[in-house]
């Protein structure tokens, strides 16, 4: 008897994107599932941006399909943290809201450097202590698919290294995860899909 393979986590068909009057890409198709990493690389411009947001449902797409099962998180340049809540009440809010064990969250955010943070103010947070503070917040929702936009700006080398055994461990644990960035992303199994090659 023939075993029942996964459904792929996020599909893409035929897609096509427009930004004003100029068609960024067309004719994308891919499939990523669990276990799985993509990392869509281009240069500034090309819509890697849009693409993440088509493929989080934030953004329509010109043309084409996705198909998405399971959960999502998102990451991008807006860290979704009360710039006025010390970091520590800005993540439990997130904890709270998606059911994350306290024991989990506390371990995320030490894995990222955080804790000697949890009292500071976000909007005093560092470029790239913002960032690790949204990585831990999308790491507390405990989704299948992480989305992540540039996910490695304003990190040192260490931080680089932390975020992609994250990553790593994340698709290990059967998680999917399709990354958007213009920087090498250092991962073992990590498929990597040229957007330039669409561009029309």
């Amino acid at each position: 008897m023939q075993a029942t393979l996964p459904q792929p986590a996020i599909t893409v068909t035929d897609l096509a994107c427009r930004r004003g009057d100029r068609l960024l890409f067309r004719g994308l198709h891919f499939a990523v599932g669990p276990g799985e990493a993509l990392h869509l690389a281009g240069p500034n411009g090309i819509g890697k941006s849009s693409l993440i947001r088509m493929l989080a449902g934030l953004l329509r797409p010109f043309a084409g399909t996705v198909t998405r099962e399971g959960t999502i998180a998102l990451l991008d340049e807006r860290p979704a943290l009360d710039p006025y809540l010390p970091l520590g009440k800005a993540l439990d809010f997130w904890s709270r809201l998606d059911g994350a064990q306290s024991a989990h969250a506390g371990e995320i955010s030490e894995r990222l450097g955080l804790t000697h943070l949890l009292d500071v103010p976000v909007r005093y947070l560092s470029t790239g202590q913002t960032k690790r503070a949204a990585l831990a917040r999308l790491a507390g929702q405990q989704a299948n698919t992480w989305l992540l936009d540039e996910p490695l700006n304003g990190l040192d080398r260490n931080a680089v290294a932390t975020v992609e055994a994250l990553v790593a461990d994340h698709c290990a644990a059967g998680g999917t995860a399709i990354i958007a960035s213009h920087q090498p992303f250092m991962l073992a199994e990590l498929a990597r899909f040229e957007l330039e090659r669409y561009a029309p």
